[in-house]
């Protein structure tokens, strides 16, 4: 039997973003991808960390995504760290242009996914970052939960 390498149930998730930052509204946006970017991300060798999203004349882009280079790539691979630019509607470009010119939001990406029509698409989030009291809550909440699921399990 032939071993599975691709997969199309992808969902990569930035798991710091809720705890550094307060998601305040989310949007979901295609990427431009070149050459093998694809395979890797089917491959799940993404890294979302340290990314985020800037605007350049009218048009949004991310950067700091990490998208390993595919193992069998030949010299058309791609280079891992490149800003992509994002697919959005015009409206939605100038909403979100408007909302991060003010004080204290940011663009960043939340989870990378392929769609049913096998597309990448990235959910990004207009966030606001979070305060040391704020995260010190967060830990709270997320032990509190942890202790009442051990409780219900027993």
């Amino acid at each position: 039997m032939a071993e599975q390498r691709f997969s199309n149930s992808i969902n990569i998730r930035n798991k710091q973003a809720s705890f550094q930052f307060e998601l305040i509204e989310k949007f979901i946006a295609g990427v431009a991808l070149r050459g093998t970017e694809i395979k890797s991300i089917r491959e799940g060798k993404v890294n979302l960390q340290d990314g985020y999203c800037y605007f350049n004349k009218g048009e949004a882009f991310v950067k700091g995504i990490t998208i390993t280079p595919y193992a069998q790539g030949t010299h058309y691979n791609h280079e891992a760290a490149r800003e992509r630019k994002l697919l959005l509607k015009k409206a939605e470009l100038k909403r979100l242009e408007a909302k991060v010119e003010e004080k204290g939001l940011a663009l960043i990406p939340v989870r990378l996914f392929i769609n049913d029509r096998g597309l990448a698409k990235l959910e990004i989030a207009l966030a606001r970052g979070k305060k040391l009291h704020d995260k010190r809550e967060s830990i709270k909440e997320r032990d509190v939960k942890r202790e009442l699921s051990r409780i219900k399990i027993r």
